[in-house]
């Protein structure tokens, strides 16, 4: 199967559907809240989660009052009254939860899901074709395939790595944007790790030197925020086309895109853009 352009292996996409709906899910509240629903809790700070929990729920967005958490199986899940439930999901967005689609997104879903609002996936409810369309809607298809081959061959003496990147899922999450430029420009290894801001910056203060031109391969589109904080990172392949991780999540490929498409989706407020270039 090929999601966003990106062959998928079986294996994969099983590991998605696990992390997508997890047989226990997570409900965040307040002590009041559980107590007024009669849920039986634990406190978030005590809860054991992975990187892939973090980010399919979207743990960093939470609410700090939202202390406790209801850890709930499908079966106690349906044991609910339907206003009980109605009221989780609305307590769950109102305190920054995420993976809480719209039914609407998901028509052909609806007599299933028996309602039009938002609603929580559970593993009953998962297809292989509803987890690759889910993980499809997070980020922009890949476009490796339209890269020119003498657009990879140009760029291969800076860039060793890139087209092996390019059109790949992580095992999981965590590898970011900063491991995927620096694993093209041949850091072994850095595609698979968190890549922190510090061995970035040391990396770019090493390898990289002030300048460069969209249009060519080598150049580092990096930016930077409140503080000249690193927030993101992207390298341009040549000929007009780019390669970046658009996130750490476990939805997220290493993607080529065309240069400018790509700092366009990427324009973020307070953000601002500057320029390296690989080499001496």
């Amino acid at each position: 199967m090929k999601v966003l352009n990106i062959p998928v292996s079986p294996d994969l996409l099983a590991g998605w559907a696990d992390w997508l709906a997890p047989p226990v899910q997570p409900f965040f509240l307040t002590g009041a809240e559980a107590s007024a629903l009669g849920l039986s809790t634990v406190a978030v700070a005590d809860w054991q989660r992975t990187p892939e929990l973090r980010d399919t729920f979207a743990l960093w967005s939470l609410s700090e009052a939202a202390d406790r958490v209801a850890l709930l199986p499908e079966e106690d899940w349906n044991g609910l009254s339907a206003t009980v439930r109605r009221r989780l999901v609305r307590l769950q967005v109102q305190h920054g939860r995420g993976n809480l689609p719209h039914a609407q997104a998901f028509p052909d879903l609806w007599p299933r899901l028996g309602q039009r609002g938002r609603f929580v996936w559970w593993p009953s409810m998962l297809t292989p074709a509803v987890v690759a369309r889910t993980v499809a809607g997070e980020s922009q298809p890949c476009q490796r395939e339209q890269v020119p081959q003498a657009v990879w061959q140009a760029a291969e003496k800076l860039l060793p790595r890139a087209r092996i990147l390019a059109g790949t899922f992580a095992e999981g999450s965590g590898p970011n944007c900063f491991g995927t430029v620096m694993a093209a420009a041949g850091v072994l290894g850095a595609e698979l790790e968190w890549m922190q801001r510090e061995p970035f910056e040391e990396f770019l203060t090493s390898r990289t030197r002030s300048g460069g031109r969209d249009d060519h391969p080598g150049t580092l589109l990096v930016w930077r925020g409140v503080g000249r904080q690193l927030e993101h990172a992207a390298v341009t392949l040549g000929g007009g086309w780019a390669l970046h991780k658009p996130a750490q999540a476990w939805t997220a490929p290493r993607v080529a895109l065309p240069a400018r498409a790509l700092i366009r989706a990427y324009r973020t407020p307070g953000h601002r853009l500057e320029r390296r270039t690989l080499g001496p």
